[in-house]
């Protein structure tokens, strides 16, 4: 799989460019501000359908503007699909293949794949337990797209019963017996949720055992076992498929419904779960160093790509201002690693920092024009 061309109207810095890209590798060199790191952060988006640098979708459209269109041509061997997202903060955004609209956004999932690796990653290592749901998830979405659904229908049964547990708060008679049947659904999605992240972490294992081992070898560290475990919030015991697991959360949404009542906010559930990273027998969080922590950020996604490789179709892989903190010899060192796929977009300040390995077509970005060598 690989983008063919990339036309933006009203995205970030950009009010209008079309680029044609290749296979391989592609460049884009430029001075930090000057808009290069826009260019992958739009192709990225199609696939995730979000941003890796910002939390919303407003930031996303040129200052002054009302709206923003990102269009990606994908081929996929023989066969070639243009996608189209317009952006419309305040509003639904709206989703196009093949210039036919789809009911919901979110059906675009899957199409095209990405895996996308920036400075921004450190906080997966570093940041807070929502940081590591969200990579599980958007990976989760990426490798079966009929999930986005469930994470979706998860998302809206929690904020109604959020709702419903601060309205019960002040007049329990009036809400409790509603609140029985939005307990089912929250253990139904839930459990399902659950269910594929437990999945998807057993497959991802060996993928991230073996990645650390790699990228730990740039820089001279040493080489014990990463890991990434699934913590729920609450004892699971022998449960792991969805109906096990919906029944394990109802008897502990049971026990702790006077809590939920007093605060007014669910207690239970993937939402408040966590996904520990460990090297050897220690978490990753607060005892790696910074440069073990850029390791297994890195790891992380190396392992994303070989897992979603193995379904014979090679995600676009971006990789996004990453060489600059390595020295040559480790630079020379990951484009090893990364040198076959069939499509990587390179960010970099200069030219000189990526190494040769990845030589291929070059585009040289300044105040939002894009020039190609």
């Amino acid at each position: 799989m690989h983008v063919t061309r990339l036309a933006l109207h009203d995205f970030r810095s950009y009010d209008s460019i079309e680029i044609e890209l290749d296979r391989g590798v592609s460049v884009f060199v430029g001075a930090n501000g000057q808009g290069k790191t826009n260019l992958v952060e739009s192709i990225d988006y199609v696939a995730t359908l979000a941003s890796h640098r910002v939390s919303s979708d407003a930031p996303l459209v040129r200052a002054g503007a009302d709206s923003a269109v990102v269009r990606v041509e994908v081929q996929r061997a023989e066969r070639s699909a243009l996608l189209e997202v317009e952006l419309l903060p305040g509003k639904s955004n709206r989703a196009r293949v093949n210039r036919s609209p789809l009911p919901r956004v979110r059906d675009l999932a899957g199409i095209l794949r990405t895996v996308i690796f920036s400075p921004e990653d450190l906080a997966l290592v570093k940041g807070d337990p929502s940081d590591r749901r969200a990579f599980l998830d958007a990976l989760m979405v990426l490798q079966t797209p009929r999930l986005a659904g469930t994470r979706a229908e998860y998302d809206r049964i929690l904020r109604q019963r959020n709702t419903l547990l601060k309205a019960a708060g002040r007049n329990r008679r009036a809400e409790l017996s509603t609140l029985d049947i939005w307990d089912e659904n929250l253990a139904s999605a839930g459990g399902e949720l659950m269910a594929a992240r437990i999945r998807l972490l057993d497959a991802l294992a060996p993928h991230l055992a073996e990645a650390y081992v790699n990228v730990a070898a740039l820089a001279a560290e040493d080489r014990r076992t990463a890991t990434a475990i699934y913590r729920p919030s609450f004892d699971l015991g022998e449960a792991r498929d969805p109906a096990a697991l919906r029944e394990a959360m109802l008897a502990q949404i049971e026990r702790r419904r006077p809590d939920e009542l007093e605060r007014g906010v669910s207690l239970v559930g993937p939402h408040r779960d966590e996904v520990v990273l460990t090297l050897g027998d220690l978490p990753a969080k607060g005892y790696a160093s910074h440069g073990e922590s850029w390791s297994f950020a890195l790891a992380l996604r190396l392992a994303s790509f070989a897992l979603l490789r193995e379904d014979g179709d090679d995600p676009v892989l971006v990789l996004d201002d990453v060489f600059a903190e390595l020295d040559r010899g480790r630079r020379d060192q990951l484009a090893a690693l990364v040198g076959d796929a069939e499509q990587v977009l390179v960010t970099a300040a200069v030219l000189e920092d990526v190494p040769s390995g990845l030589s291929g077509q070059v585009f040289h970005v300044e105040q939002g024009v894009v020039k190609r060598d």
